[in-house]
């Protein structure tokens, strides 16, 4: 049995099926089968089964895989320790963030930790769905959601807090709400769901309200598109308080129902990472780095029920 045939069984598995395993090692879908059949043969087991989505391991194959994953980590951590004659951080680290959040919020941080690591190379993809960590070779993804993929660990940062606010052209000629009450009657602009509709939750001085179903009059995933609506006078805007910051510091967006606090869909805030994979010093001190930029709560481990309820401290 050798290293490479371990690695190989791990790529397939991790990767959901052989051609991605190979293209991830730069070998043909040929080579990755023949090493797989070889490995099988030399423990006398089937370790993977076919899928209608890919491949899967089986019982024995789940074993061997774990035992095969702690060889690699074990591996690339003596390969990390041998290189580091110094004590300065390299490596690479791919990082995918919501695109609002990321622009407004984390690039002063990214910029910051780049100039104290000279020798790490950001990879940043600045946008809001991703699939598959590994597959798109992502080692950290900063995600809005209600709860987190089981399959991944999460870092907790709290819940995203929404503003309710007009453009103070649009208040020349309208009135921003001041009760939920007036919620369904207000043209609300915000990032909507996939029915069109969103569910939002209203608390007040901490204690839960109630809960409405909307249907916004103008809907996008892009934020600083939304930021540019809410501005130009379109309606009252119902997005993340970092989002509107700067227009509500310069007098060009006024805030509503301050005294109430809103949320949509339950979101939080969650940092995401791979489970039993190795991860670099770099990726280890980035993932220190946005951690106490950002707030850390808790930890979520695969198979650990996110406590939805506990009271967190959300990004500043």
């Amino acid at each position: 049995m050798d290293f490479l045939a371990f690695n190989i069984l791990v790529q397939i598995i991790e990767h959901g099926n052989l051609s991605q395993a190979a293209k991830f090692l730069n070998m043909s879908r040929a080579n990755v089968s023949y090493h797989l059949a070889r490995l099988e043969k030399s423990l006398g087991a089937s370790l993977l089964r076919r899928t209608p989505q890919g491949v899967e391991a089986t019982e024995v194959g789940q074993r061997i895989y774990r035992h095969a994953r702690n060889i690699l980590n074990e591996t690339e951590l003596v390969r990390e320790l041998a290189q580091s004659s110094t004590d300065d951080i390299s490596g690479k680290i791919g990082l995918s963030v919501p695109t609002g959040y990321g622009h407004l919020v984390m690039a002063p941080w990214l910029i910051e930790f780049k100039r104290a690591h000279p020798q790490v190379v950001l990879d940043i993809r600045l946008e809001n769905f991703i699939d598959n960590l590994l597959k798109d070779s992502v080692d950290i993804a900063i995600r809005v959601m209600s709860d987190p993929p089981p399959m991944l660990v999460a870092r907790d940062m709290g819940p995203v807090r929404y503003s309710l606010c007009a453009s103070s052209d649009w208040l020349r000629s309208h009135r921003l709400p001041e009760t939920p009450s007036e919620l369904s009657r207000t043209p609300l602009i915000t990032s909507g769901g996939e029915s069109g509709k969103v569910r939002l939750q209203i608390a007040r001085n901490g204690q839960p309200l109630e809960e409405l179903d909307i249907t916004p009059t103008l809907m996008s995933r892009s934020y600083p598109f939304l930021c540019d609506c809410i501005t130009g006078g379109l309606g009252v805007g119902l997005v993340p308080d970092y989002m509107v910051r700067s227009q509500v510091e310069d007098g060009r967006v006024v805030l509503a129902m301050q005294d109430y606090e809103f949320s949509i869909n339950q979101g939080r805030m969650f940092m995401l990472y791979m489970p039993n994979r190795f991860q670099s010093g770099a990726a280890r001190a980035l993932i220190d780095f946005l951690s106490d930029r950002m707030g850390l709560a808790r930890i979520i481990r695969p198979g650990d029920l996110p406590d939805t309820a506990q009271a967190l401290r959300p990004p500043e």
